[in-house]
C-alpha cells in the first residue's frame, strides 16, 4: 500500500471525503484542460493561428499554447496523477508521472525556440530576456530541468537497488515534491505576467475597455491562478482514511 497507517477503527472513507476527493479530481480536470482549449481558441480566433519562421509574429503564437500545454496541462495532470491515483502499482504511477513531464520538454523546448526565433527575425529585432516574465520563465524551466533528472535518476534508475538506496529515496521524496510544486507554481506566474505583457502590448488603450479578446485573456490567466490553488490543495490533502495514524508520507 502506498500508505503505511495504524488501524484506529474504520478507516474507510465517508461521504463528505469522496465527495472532496470527486470534486477536486473533477475541477482539476476542467481547469487543466479549459487552460489549454481558451489559449487555442485565443491564438487562432484572434491572433490569426500558427505560423514558423516564414511569419514572425504569427508564429509567437506557437509560444503561449505551447507553453500552457506543456508547464500547465500536462504537468498538472503528472502531479495530479501521482498524487492521487493510488489505486494503481507505485510503479505505474511513477511511469505515468514520468510520462507526463517527458511530454512537457518537447512542448517547451519547441516553444521557447518559436518565441527566440519571433523576436529575432522580427523588423526590427525584439530584445530578448529583459522582462520579469522571461526571468521567471527561465527560472522555471532551469527547476523543471532539474527536477526531471533529478527525479528521475532518483526514484526510477535506483530502483534496481530499491533495498540499498530506501533511505536515500525517503529522504529526497519531500525536497522533490516541494520543488515540483514550487515549479508548477512558477509556471502558473510566468503564464499570467505572460498574458498580462501581450495584452497591454497588442490591445494597448483597448484593454481598459473591455474588449472580447482582453476578456479572454483575463480568463485564461483567472484559470490559471485557480489551478494554482486547487492543484496546491490536491497534492496538500491526504488520501489517506481521516482517521488514519500516517507514519510514511510516500511509498517509494
Amino acid at each position: 500500500m502506498p500508505w503505511r497507517y495504524e488501524e484506529e477503527g474504520d478507516n474507510s472513507w465517508g461521504c463528505a471525503s469522496w465527495f472532496e476527493y470527486l470534486v477536486v479530481v473533477v475541477l482539476s480536470t476542467i481547469l487543466l484542460v479549459g487552460a489549454l482549449v481558451l489559449t487555442l481558441f485565443w491564438v487562432i480566433y484572434y491572433r490569426g493561428g500558427f505560423a514558423w519562421s516564414e511569419n514572425p509574429e504569427i508564429q509567437f503564437n506557437l509560444h503561449p499554447v505551447l507553453m500552457v500545454g506543456g508547464f500547465i496541462t500536462l504537468s498538472g495532470f503528472s502531479i495530479l496523477f501521482y498524487r492521487l491515483c493510488r489505486c494503481l502499482k507505485h510503479i505505474y504511477v511513477k511511469l505515468a508521472h514520468t510520462f507526463f513531464h517527458a511530454c512537457t520538454i518537447p512542448c517547451v523546448v519547441i516553444g521557447f525556440l518559436a518565441v527566440f526565433d519571433s523576436h529575432n527575425l522580427a523588423n526590427p529585432p525584439i530584445p530578448n530576456f529583459y522582462t520579469l516574465h522571461s526571468w521567471i520563465g527561465l527560472v522555471t524551466m532551469g527547476l523543471f530541468v532539474l527536477q526531471f533528472v533529478f527525479g528521475f535518476f532518483t526514484f526510477l534508475v535506483c530502483l534496481c537497488c530499491e533495498n540499498g538506496t530506501y533511505s536515500c529515496r525517503a529522504a529526497m521524496v519531500p525536497i522533490h515534491a516541494s520543488f515540483g510544486l514550487v515549479t508548477f507554481m512558477l509556471a502558473c506566474a510566468t503564464c499570467v505576467t505572460g498574458l498580462t505583457q501581450k495584452a497591454i502590448w497588442k490591445l494597448g488603450s483597448a484593454y481598459s475597455q473591455w474588449t472580447e479578446e482582453g476578456i479572454i485573456i483575463n480568463a485564461i490567466g483567472a484559470t490559471i491562478i485557480a489551478l494554482g490553488v486547487v492543484i496546491s490543495f490536491a497534492v496538500r490533502r491526504s488520501n489517506a482514511p481521516a482517521t488514519a495514524k500516517v507514519y510514511v508520507t510516500e511509498r517509494l
